[in-house]
């Protein structure tokens, strides 16, 4: 992960228009480059891409797939779902970082841009944790929140949450003691 002044943000929008909007927002603090489909996308993402801002629903080679083929190309990056669909429960399974609906303005745009790069340090697990924690409020927003996708995801947050807690009084712990042995 480069730092936030190197980072390299991909932009994925089927809209020209937003890309060059979403652009013109973020090429003053980042390297940025743009693909208007899927194809287009997985042509440009390689392994310097810190943060990918992708668009669920584009013609050819939706959002979902081309999340996929980024995993599949071992493409270490944050990503960010970046669209105009309400999410449902099918997002808990989707390999992201985070959802947001559009449109955003530039402040909420650079400050995700921002979230995500901070997130790239955190370990795996406190990253899966903000990952679910991303995904249970957009289904809180959108109003999806009577599904066994949900509780279960419910369920997932909070054990991540009791993992992370305990590792941290562990290692508050030794920490405390360090001095002493």
């Amino acid at each position: 992960m480069n730092d936030d002044e190197n980072a390299t943000v991909l932009l994925v929008d089927d809209e020209p228009a937003l890309v060059s909007l979403y652009s013109a927002y973020l090429e003053d603090r980042y390297e940025v480059r743009t693909a208007t489909d899927g194809e287009e996308a997985l042509s440009v993402a390689d392994g310097s891409v810190d943060v990918a801002l992708v668009d669920r629903r584009m013609p050819g080679m939706n959002g979902e797939d081309v999340l996929r083929e980024l995993c599949a190309a071992e493409i270490d990056c944050r990503v960010a779902m970046l669209t105009a669909v309400e999410p449902t429960a099918d997002i808990v399974e989707m390999p992201f970082d985070d959802y947001r609906t559009k449109p955003v303005d530039r402040p909420e745009l650079i400050g995700l841009v921002e979230v995500l790069i901070e997130r790239a340090s955190y370990d795996e697990r406190s990253q899966e944790f903000f990952a679910l924690a991303s995904k249970k409020a957009a289904l809180e927003i959108a109003g999806e929140t009577s599904t066994t996708a949900y509780e279960t995801l419910c369920d997932d947050l909070e054990s991540i949450r009791t993992d992370l807690d305990n590792h941290l009084d562990a290692v508050g712990a030794e920490a405390a003691f360090s001095d002493l042995a």
